[in-house]
């Protein structure tokens, strides 16, 4: 900070039309500051670009751990400076950018507890008990406390009230051939609207995954695990068929098997989940 010398500028003795220009210019650079603060994920987004292949135009993705391996450092350092981010700091961001920056390190720490045992697993599973869950183990250093995956998808991502959107499911990846693509571009608050919705589509689009068979909607058991998600007013979606029914085009439903969707005329049922692991052959 520049020093001002109190003889040349006696702020008290000014009169408040003086001041006035002062206390708004300090307003504006105060905001600008704040909004054009953006956490740079850009070494993420290069691993990323190295050590992800997409299958059947995007849909899927494969992940080439070993790669990952070869470059663990670059990770590590990634994940260390998500680590310094302080809560202050993120609650100054705004939510988009909150968002991303939760799914990012969701992505790559879930990447670094695969490389723990990697190649000496077949599924995220084995890396849990009879009696734990990978997903419930502390591993992580984020905003200023030790963390779980669980902790960073339910209690700061869905659990925290603040963002209510369904389609984050579509984008934090578990490592699994079941699971959403692990997409090749890292999340940013500024694309994230385009970003998740590609992911919707993409995920949606899958035949794999989600499909209609003769007048059954078969889908992903995500849509099970999570239903409430799906029918908490999201575009003023109150029921899991009307939100699937705002994705017709992608299911490949005609406008009459939409319309049925949307009145809840339709069964719905849901696939069983492949949890082997989502690596490159």
């Amino acid at each position: 900070m520049y020093k001002v010398n109190r003889h040349l500028f006696t702020f008290r003795k000014w009169p408040v039309q003086l001041l006035m220009p002062f206390a708004l210019a300090s307003l504006i650079f105060s905001h600008s500051v704040l909004a054009s603060e953006r956490f740079d994920h850009t070494p993420w987004q290069s691993l990323l670009q190295h050590h992800v292949y997409e299958l059947r135009g995007g849909q899927a993705t494969e992940v080439d751990y070993a790669g990952f391996n070869q470059h663990r450092d670059n990770l590590k350092a990634y994940l260390n400076q998500l680590a310094e981010v302080s809560q202050k700091q993120f609650d100054q961001w705004e939510k988009t950018e909150q968002l991303a920056f939760l799914i990012n390190a969701y992505n790559a720490w879930t990447v670094e507890l695969i490389l723990t045992r990697y190649p000496e697993l077949d599924s995220i599973k084995d890396l849990g008990s009879l009696f734990s869950s990978p997903w419930k183990k502390e591993f992580i250093p984020l905003l200023g406390e030790v963390r779980s995956l669980d902790d960073i998808e339910h209690g700061l991502i869905r659990g925290s009230g603040r963002y209510n959107e369904p389609r984050i499911h579509f984008a934090v990846n578990c490592a699994s051939i079941g699971c959403p693509a692990l997409a090749r571009t890292a999340y940013t608050g500024d694309q994230l609207e385009q970003q998740l919705e590609q992911a919707t589509q993409g995920f949606l689009m899958d035949r794999t995954r989600n499909r209609l068979n003769d007048d059954e909607l078969e889908v992903s058991s995500i849509f099970k695990w999570y239903r409430e998600d799906f029918e908490q007013g999201w575009r003023n979606t109150d029921s899991l068929a009307t939100f699937l029914a705002l994705y017709s085009d992608a299911l490949g439903l005609t406008q009459e098997q939409s319309l049925r969707l949307q009145q809840n005329k339709t069964d719905i049922d849901f696939l069983s989940y492949d949890w082997k692991l989502n690596k490159r052959h």
